[in-house]
């Protein structure tokens, strides 16, 4: 029998779900067979959207925007079996991600918690196939930031001879530090905002759901001021382990940073250029700090679809030669289903009682087996 999963995805910038066919080796290499992109229904995203926050019947909201999930997921797992011709059976597991709505690792009481909002009872029921999911708890429940758990994965599928850098632009952007040497320790972190807040800002100024290859931001002057501001939060100041979501980066924080720095009445394509260079120069100052010895950059994720994003990028880390800044195509993987390919990975792992080999990434005590079963 092959070792056939699904791993499913839907990530902080709420766009839509990406779903994968993958084999795995038993050495734990990753070939994705199929992708399918599944857009969400608007209610539901507006809800998601909702609980972010705290708002009335929040639990009842969350309960139902889960079922609905749940569903989305089960018709993306219909469509991949309906392409690759197989039966559920054929299937070993699912690694179901789910909705981040809320990241508090070691907050509050010291233990802290993360919520990614799904019904996966319902996926094993709705599919048929066993499902995995819930992977970010047992790392918070060990001291761990719980985020982000693809550089186990990224290490497994991209690890070579020279010093390596996997850079993920999604609502959030994260590094995996992955050194030729692998007596040396792997370093992961979100390093900040990706695509967030440049999609709240395009969305609240003219309407577009992205900045299509960065073009309305091209249009604007970074202000420096504002930059300024910005890059002197707490947040970019932390060392690894770090993670982050939209319960920092949100509206409310760019809102404060305009108004504090008097740009309420700045044209709104040279704010958009503004949070392009924001998260061009946070990843660039993070890669220079923690990673001086990366001698190539794979990148992953939506934004490297914003040209203009990547030129930033390339001449933020001119320490790195230009045509070894790559995206992960040139390893075989699209870079559309890196992070999907991942919890497919993690679904594997935990069926495997294989540890993800997280703790110098996340910060938790000592190794662990991620994800929660529930059979079909």
């Amino acid at each position: 029998m092959k070792n056939y999963y699904i791993g499913i995805m839907s990530g902080t910038s709420m766009d839509g779900i990406d779903a994968v066919l993958a084999e795995i080796s038993d050495d734990g290499q990753t070939t994705v067979l199929c992708h399918k992109d599944v857009p969400f229904e608007k209610n539901l995203k507006n809800t998601y959207f909702d609980l972010q926050a705290a708002s009335d019947n929040e639990i009842h909201k969350e309960a139902l925007a889960a079922n609905h999930l749940a569903q989305h997921y089960h018709l993306a797992c219909a469509a991949i079996l309906q392409e690759a011709k197989l039966q559920p059976s054929d299937i070993s597991a699912i690694g179901a991600h789910g909705q981040t709505i809320r990241h508090q690792p070691q907050a509050h009481d010291g233990i802290g918690y993360t919520k990614q909002s799904l019904n996966p009872a319902l996926l094993a029921e709705l599919t048929g196939i066993d499902v995995i999911a819930d992977f970010r708890s047992r790392d918070i429940a060990a001291g761990g930031q719980g985020a982000p758990l693809v550089p186990a994965f990224h290490a497994a599928q991209f690890g070579c001879h020279e010093d390596l850098a996997i850079l993920n632009i999604g609502g959030i952007a994260n590094l995996s530090l992955i050194p030729a040497n692998r007596e040396e320790k792997m370093i992961g972190f979100d390093c900040g905002p990706g695509n967030v807040l440049m999609d709240h800002w395009v969305k609240q100024s003219i309407g577009q759901s992205f900045d299509e290859d960065g073009q309305w931001a091209a249009k604007g002057q970074v202000i420096q001021k504002l930059l300024s501001s910005m890059l002197d939060d707490d947040y970019f100041k932390k060392t690894p382990p770090k993670s982050t979501g939209r319960d920092l980066f949100n509206p409310e924080w760019l809102q404060h940073h305009l108004k504090i720095n008097d740009c309420l009445n700045q044209k709104p394509e040279d704010i958009q250029a503004t949070l392009l260079a924001l998260t061009a120069q946070s990843i660039a100052q993070d890669l220079k700090q923690h990673g001086p010895k990366t001698k190539r950059l794979l990148i992953c994720g939506g934004g490297i679809n914003n040209k203009q994003l990547i030129a930033h990028l390339k001449n933020a880390c001119a320490w790195i030669p230009q045509d070894n800044i790559q995206s992960t195509a040139v390893k075989g993987v699209d870079p559309q289903t890196v992070e999907a390919a991942a919890f497919a990975w993690l679904a594997w792992a935990h069926q495997r009682k294989q540890p993800a080999n997280l703790p110098a990434v996340t910060g938790a005590k000592g190794l662990r087996v991620l994800g929660a079963h529930y059979p079909a």
